[in-house]
């Protein structure tokens, strides 16, 4: 007799029992049952919003990029800003509360009253559009936004080797990749985002054609991340291997009760971890890629680098530490003290260092300063291991990042403008600056100020003061007489530098003439640092209610 005839009757069997045993098994609590409704995930559009909008421009630019004549590839640029502010203003609608998307709706979500939910626990969510994510979104976003206004003049500039339509994909690429990671809450997710906003940073350094400095720097700037990835990716598995879960508050829950046997795993997958985002925040020692990648990139891709890389190294420095690993507090603590110590240190001596005459020494020195602000900016997140208010803490890390990213990239819009007449940029260049471009030149002075701490730069005081006060209010006062010494040390090239500024020219004068984006890009940065001069209490206000 022939199987055919029965193999029908057999199936529709089957399904009837299928069908009939599903909801038995919900009504039991079967664990198939929860692992099935936990799979059905809410997905709020509102809240991916920004790095939506600025993932759809770069694909769109990309394609448009086919089919624009090269005499009007400058269209591609206008595009790109005006993707990045309808991006930068779908934060709006998000200042009205906490909001979460992509979550678990059954067991184990941390919500309702189902069969192995955690009452009271924190919900289980991959995506959270929290005031910390919207401070850190601005940032990038923002920042981002000038760095794109100095682009427009550095692509018609250099327009032969630089391609402008995969610039402008690549960089808004970067910065989509760059607002999804202070969203994420969950490893994996952390983690993709943080290969979003690095991978298309490698080619935006080395995307000068003929330039062997530029491939050079690009080759280390890939390589260091590599290895932060790799190590970052072995310890996102051993914490993934210790507590079966990859979102962040379900890690914060299980690590302290891990079982003896997986004590040293869970131990070394933080470990790993945090030395993974250790590279990406240019600590020391994993700064050795900064000086010469920012000095081989074209300057608006340092600027970029030097903000909005440094937010996302940060913000996932923070989201691994306060929120995932507050239970290693006592390991992580002590090591991002020493971290801070060591970073800052070595950066503002780099910066010392510099020698006014040497070709490209004012980016030079921009970036062996941006490795001094890594280790200011480091001191709240260690004292938050110590502190019992960690979100006063990680709020002083946030304002001052603010901060520095609006002097930051005036400082470097300056250097672009410089650039355009003295192809060497030395330190040197700026000689004499206030005769022949009197505004630029007390903008730079003010930029230069604020970063390092004295009025009028009243922001760059203010924020240092809240560093300071971290470190104390945490007992790491040996930490706070380190930050002491080395803001003594930038004061001394920060302000020759000022002084150079308005010093008799030497020589023929160079009037440096400013196109419309770069003059943009250097009055927003200058309203921006004004601005928070004027009211650096609310900065302070705003980074730090209700982080998470």
């Amino acid at each position: 007799m022939s199987a055919q005839p029965l193999a029908q009757p057999l199936a529709e069997a089957a399904a009837s029992v299928a069908s009939q045993a599903h909801p038995l098994a919900q009504q039991l609590g079967h664990p198939l049952a929860a692992s099935a409704a936990s799979l059905v995930q809410s997905v709020d559009w509102l809240a991916v919003a920004p790095p939506l909008i600025a993932a759809v421009v770069a694909l769109g630019v990309l394609v448009a990029d086919l089919f624009l004549p090269e005499s009007r590839k400058n269209v591609l640029g206008w595009i790109s800003i005006a993707g990045l502010a309808a991006a930068a203003l779908m934060l709006l609608p998000l200042l009205d509360g906490d909001r979460a998307t992509f979550c678990l709706t059954g067991a184990g979500s941390g919500t309702g009253a189902g069969p192995g939910s955690v009452t009271g626990a924190p919900r289980a969510c991959s995506y959270a559009a929290d005031h910390f994510t919207l401070v850190i979104q601005l940032l990038v976003l923002g920042g981002a936004l000038l760095a794109a206004l100095l682009s427009i003049t550095t692509l018609d500039d250099d327009r032969r080797r630089v391609p402008s339509g995969e610039f402008w994909f690549l960089l808004l690429s970067a910065t989509a990749g760059a607002a999804l990671l202070p969203a994420a809450r969950d490893l994996a997710t952390l983690i993709v985002a943080l290969e979003v906003a690095s991978l298309p940073a490698f080619a935006l350094v080395g995307i000068r054609h003929g330039d062997r400095r530029s491939a050079e720097a690009a080759l280390k700037f890939f390589l260091s991340s590599v290895t932060a990835t790799a190590v970052s990716l072995m310890g996102v598995s051993f914490v993934y291997a210790s507590t079966g879960t990859l979102y962040l508050t379900q890690v914060a829950q299980r690590l302290p009760d891990t079982p003896g046997q997986l004590h040293t795993l869970a131990q070394t997958g933080v470990v790993l971890t945090l030395i993974g985002f250790a590279f990406k925040t240019a600590a020391v020692p994993f700064h050795f890629w900064v000086p010469d990648t920012y000095v081989g990139a074209p300057l608006p891709v340092a600027a970029y680098l030097s903000v909005v890389g440094k937010a996302v190294g940060f913000s996932g420095l923070i989201l691994v530490t306060v929120v995932a690993f507050p239970s290693y507090a006592d390991v992580w603590g002590p090591a991002l003290a020493v971290l801070a110590a060591l970073t800052m240190t070595v950066g503002n001596v780099g910066a010392l260092r510099q020698q006014a005459t040497r070709a490209r020494s004012a980016v030079r020195l921009l970036a062996w300063s941006s490795v001094g602000q890594a280790g200011y900016l480091l001191v709240p997140i260690a004292a938050a291991g110590y502190a019992k208010d960690a979100q006063k803490a990680i709020g002083s890390t946030v304002a001052y990042a603010l901060m520095y990213a609006a002097v930051n990239l005036g400082a470097f819009a300056v250097a672009a403008v410089v650039g355009r007449g003295r192809a060497g940029n030395r330190i040197s260049d700026y000689r004499g600056l206030y005769a022949t471009n009197p505004v630029t030149a007390l903008l730079m002075a003010f930029f230069l100020l604020c970063l390092a701490g004295l009025p009028p730069g009243v922001i760059g005081l203010f924020a240092k003061v809240t560093v300071f006060s971290a470190a104390v209010g945490a007992g790491l006062g040996w930490l706070a007489v380190v930050m002491a010494v080395n803001v003594v040390i930038a004061l001394f090239y920060y302000l020759q530098w000022t002084a150079l500024l308005f010093r008799a020219p030497e020589g023929e004068t160079v009037r440096h003439r400013i196109p419309a984006p770069l003059t943009a890009a250097i009055a927003l940065a200058g309203v921006a640092g004004v601005a928070l001069s004027g009211a650096p209490q609310l900065v302070l206000r705003f980074a730090a209610t209700g982080l998470f």
